[in-house]
């Protein structure tokens, strides 16, 4: 088996496998699915077409193909599984891809994802572990999604901040990257599970580099504060927060609740950016001008220091 053509692979966490075919071509793979975040399943299908499609863009690849990856109970009608995969098939579209099958299981509760399969060229790659020192980096989405997902099932969410949520989460980070793709970028990865902070760790592990983030830039998904400092907070930040959290140094002014929300597990977050110092002002030109979500400047790439993360 030939090795040296696997540009990417498991040893930096990093979003997708990157086989490269030629000199000119690279293939990006990855798969993601999860069980519902809405009662909606139309949005249900759309916000996980999103997510799963997310890590090619993360590697600075577009998307060609998806293959539905389906879980569904006896229990429900085929009429709500229509509506998952006409959400599913509504963002592959929108993603310029094509959806060409997929598989279907039975199972008790409803999980649904997408298989993808992408192309960048092979010097394009953008892996999570090339961030340079003096880079600043640029986050696309708000954070807060898995805050306001754990008030949404709990039924304390105001309309304004479920469309709020809602709008993030099916939002495709295709805009994101076409808004920066031509300029100096060094690194990037998708925020999702591991939470922003659980992402940047790999990125500074991974690029042998400190990271320096500034809390008070960081966009918020609308009631995220609220719900974080009344304690509504998802298990998963409890778990990435013990993860990585010997490597996090925090500043005695940042707030608790704004720590809970750098830990919390997001639901097709937003990508971080790592690119030239010279480069930010025209990247935020044109995120203004084409991204569909907030977006700031939240860190500096530093030297290796005695943590990972410093938190002001």
């Amino acid at each position: 088996m030939n090795t040296d053509k696997l540009l990417v692979s498991l040893d930096t966490s990093d979003d997708a496998a990157v086989y490269q075919l030629n000199e000119e071509t690279a293939l990006i793979q990855t798969l993601d699915f999860f069980t519902p975040v809405v009662d909606d399943p139309y949005l249900y299908g759309q916000i996980a077409a999103a997510n799963s499609l997310s890590d090619v863009y993360a590697m600075g690849g577009q998307p060609l193909t998806a293959m539905n990856i389906v879980c569904f109970p006896t229990c429900l009608t085929t009429d709500i599984l229509k509506e998952i995969l006409r959400g599913g098939a509504d963002k592959v579209l929108e993603a310029n891809a094509l959806l060409v099958g997929g598989h279907t299981v039975e199972d008790d509760e409803p999980k649904y994802g997408l298989s993808v399969t992408g192309i960048a060229h092979p010097k394009k790659i953008l892996a999570n572990s090339q961030a340079k020192e003096g880079d600043y980096l640029i986050l696309t989405k708000p954070l807060g999604t898995g805050i306001l997902n754990t008030a949404i099932k709990a039924d304390l969410c105001t309309p304004s901040q479920y469309e709020a949520a809602v709008k993030t989460m099916r939002t495709l980070n295709k805009y994101a990257l076409e808004a920066l793709e031509n300029l100096r970028l060094s690194a990037c990865t998708d925020i999702t599970g591991f939470g922003f902070l659980g992402h940047a760790y790999e990125m500074a592990k991974g690029s042998d580099v400190s990271l320096e983030i500034f809390s008070e830039r960081i966009p918020l998904v609308e009631g995220a504060l609220e719900y974080a400092e009344m304690g509504i907070l998802p298990a998963g930040m409890y778990a990435n927060k013990r993860h990585i959290e010997k490597e996090v140094q925090v500043a005695i002014s940042v707030k608790e609740a704004v720590q809970d929300i750098l830990y919390d597990p997001q639901t097709s977050g937003g990508l971080l950016f790592s690119l030239h110092e010279e480069d930010v002002e025209k990247a935020l030109e044109n995120l203004k001008a084409i991204n569909k979500n907030d977006f700031a400047v939240v860190g500096r790439v530093t030297s290796k220091q005695d943590y990972r993360i410093y938190i002001k």
